[in-house]
């Protein structure tokens, strides 16, 4: 379970546990040097920070060097990156630097440095690269290559009759197979758009395009580089192309800023159009539509989150062994999961899976070994991995021998704010697919095999339970605020020297979303004046900070880049001890109504007051707030700015403080229910409850 969406139970608290050591931890043990790029999203959050502990870091789970970023996704122009457990800021002062080939060509140096050193030590290398996950932040150069090939031109519905002939014509689906229907119900028809609305989706498109593009070419660097050292036919790669499936997260319009979607905001294609010409630069952080998703999603029904369909879980891989596999571009259609990998490469390697690491017992590792399709013999063997259960977000699905049960969403994935869906164990009609004649899930044959859908249901539940699925839980979006342990859990006064200290995480941050809270700083401006940030949370799309602009102190909320709210005093501070006083009086019930299955105490109104010396100097009104969450790859800092300023306007990073912070303190008064608002949210929990 990723950390952001993790809960108590066992099986979703989002901790690797001792008794399942990694691949890079087994193969460590046996010899090999082993590394880690780009996307970690294994971290607990509130392991995250420089006060760690650092077990669940690549680098504490058997991957002796790891770079890349921590979380589900990152701006490729200002990374959260980290070398090792070291955060670094390699973009400051380089424009146009980008991840996405940064992290290619510290993959290239890695292993011509171990080969230099012995060329015969074998290595592991785990390559994740952010594309093509939102942020979509290719090159111009590569927008510019896409763009002028107009792939998209001709809309989503012409594009998916395109690429499903075209998996025909390569052999990569079966020539029966049908192209499933096209959700008229849900999403537009190309014909149906405005021509403003299709210049903004196609620019959307390309640059989604481009990125895609762009990564490939940096792995196929990265792959250069094994070739060009004469190790490529002894080297296996197994290679996939996804973000499970394509991902809905962009809403119906596509967003300049994936952090809009996630609050649960849809910017109209008109406000969009400002974006056009920078879409895909450090000046967006972009999704594309849903629509596209849908067609990427080809030939299948529904994307990324819904488990049950292979719109959300299918995802093309290659296998290349030169000196192992000799059926060169041969195709192999046996059912597999991405569970299935760690066992290939222990046969691949010879390695026995381990029955006890550091005197912890192991669990036995699932999945079933891929390695018996690289013979072009067992091209039509049946599929070895015979059962396999799909659950996410309380959406269910089960695999067993050819035929798959299907859960069928009562939420669309778009849809990420919204109310939890209640007692998901009963609430899903299941449909019922013969994969074994039906690739694409076309034809639903419940009705006509009631017992075959009894005993799947039965099975379902039976490795729900023994793989820690239970309980389930269909919430979304406010599953982000669930309560879980963090550095700043049960602190109410946060303390800090004044020391610049950057990169603290959300999860061991003060959350000063949905609550009151008073941050003070006590600070010496030297002779000549001062000027930095003093404080900051978040950044370009959404954030916070407190800092000193040409003497004068200022305040400002980032609302998600759509507006910004700004406190400033009139006065250049002097020389000498100065106290500046940010203090917020938040208006609703906050996080607490969640608990009710309700959404009516987050993103309210409330009053800023910014003091100095005890004088108030300026006061403000918010007539919303940020619901949910902040930027989640810009962090808590003191005494300097990292990634994107909250107001480009004013300054860019680092922006250090050049005074002296003595003191900074930061105290939260959350809302606290009454009786009767409890009596009044029951009311409407149980309302809500009748309706359905």
């Amino acid at each position: 379970m990723i950390t952001e969406a993790s809960t108590g139970f066992p099986g979703y608290n989002s901790v690797i546990t001792k008794d399942s050591a990694t691949i890079g931890r087994i193969l460590l043990e046996n010899g090999y040097r082993t590394s880690w790029f780009g996307k970690d999203h294994n971290t607990p959050d509130f392991t995250a920070s420089q006060a760690g502990p650092f077990d669940q870091w690549p680098t504490g789970m058997g991957f002796e060097y790891f770079y890349g970023f921590v979380g589900g996704d990152t701006s490729q122009w200002q990374p959260n990156l980290f070398r090792n457990t070291t955060a670094i800021y390699p973009y400051v002062g380089h424009p146009g630097w980008n991840l996405t080939t940064a992290m290619a060509d510290d993959a290239v140096h890695w292993l011509n440095e171990l080969n230099d050193i012995n060329p015969s030590m074998p290595f592991f290398l785990y390559y994740v690269p952010g594309g093509t996950h939102a942020p979509h932040h290719p090159t111009p150069e590569w927008i510019k290559k896409i763009s002028d090939m107009h792939l998209f031109d001709k809309g989503w519905n012409a594009l998916r009759d395109e690429i499903f002939a075209n998996q025909k014509k390569l052999g990569v689906i079966p020539q029966d197979a049908k192209l499933t229907p096209w959700p008229e119900n849900l999403l537009k028809t190309w014909d149906k758009l405005t021509d403003q609305e299709k210049k903004l989706f196609i620019r959307q498109a390309d640059v989604y395009a481009a990125y895609l593009a762009y990564t490939d070419h940096e792995i196929g660097r990265v792959i250069q580089a094994v070739e060009d050292m004469g190790k490529l036919d002894n080297t296996l790669i197994i290679y996939i192309s996804g973000d499970n499936g394509s991902s809905a997260e962009g809403t119906v319009l596509g967003t300049p800023s994936e952090v809009l979607a996630f609050n649960g905001i849809n910017v109209p294609v008109a406000e969009q159009m400002k974006w056009y010409d920078v879409w895909g630069s450090d000046q967006t952080y972009p999704h594309m539509p849903v629509a596209w998703t849908w067609a990427f999603d080809t030939p299948y029904k529904w994307t990324k989150q819904i488990p049950s369909f292979f719109g959300g879980t299918r995802q093309g891989m290659a296998i290349s062994w030169p000196g192992h596999i000799t059926d060169k571009g041969g195709i192999r259609n046996q059912f597999a999961h991405v569970i299935d990998i760690v066992p290939t490469l222990l046969e691949a390697t010879g390695i026995p899976a381990p029955v006890m690491v550091d005197g912890i017992g192991q669990k036995r590792i699932e999945g079933v070994s891929l390695a018996y399709t690289f013979d072009k013999a067992n091209a039509d063997a049946p599929s070895r991995h015979r059962t396999q259960y799909f659950e996410m977000m309380g959406v269910q699905g089960l695999y067993n021998d050819g035929w798959m049960l299907s859960a069928v969403p009562i939420r669309p994935p778009w849809e990420i704010v919204g109310k939890a869906v209640t007692d998901p164990a009963t609430a899903f009609k299941f449909e019922l697919y013969d994969i074994r004649h039906d690739w694409t899930q076309y034809s639903d044959v419940a009705t006509a095999n009631q017992k075959k859908m009894q005993e799947m249901k039965d099975l379902m539940f039976g490795e729900f339970a023994k793989y820690q699925v239970l309980p389930l839980d269909a919430s979304a979006a406010t599953r982000l605020v669930s309560p879980r342990p963090n550095l700043a859990a049960g602190r109410r006064v946060f303390t800090y020297s004044g020391e610049t200290v950057t990169g603290i995480p959300h999860g061991d941050a003060p959350n000063l979303l949905n609550t009151s809270y008073t941050i003070t700083a006590d600070i010496d401006v030297p002779q000549g004046g001062a000027e930095g940030m003093i404080q900051t949370n978040g950044g370009r799309f959404g954030g916070y900070g407190m800092y000193l602009l040409k003497g004068k102190p200022v305040f400002v909320w980032n609302l998600l880049d759509l507006k910004r709210v700004r406190w400033e005093g009139p006065d250049v501070l002097s020389p000498g001890k100065h106290s500046i006083v940010f203090d917020f009086k938040y208006d609703g019930l906050g996080y607490a109504t969640l608990a009710f299955n309700n959404l009516t105490g987050i993103g309210r109104t409330g009053t800023g007051t910014l003091k100095v010396d005890g004088k108030v100097v300026a006061t403000q009104t918010m007539d919303r707030t940020v619901p949910l969450v902040l930027q989640w790859d810009e962090t808590f800092d003191i005494g300097a700015d990292t990634g994107t300023p909250v107001d480009d306007h004013d300054y860019q990073v680092p922006f250090g403080f050049t005074g002296k912070i003595d003191k900074l303190t930061i105290a939260v008064d959350e809302p606290k229910l009454t009786p009767d608002d409890v009596q009044k949210l029951e009311a409407a929990y149980r309302a809500a409850q009748d309706a359905n």
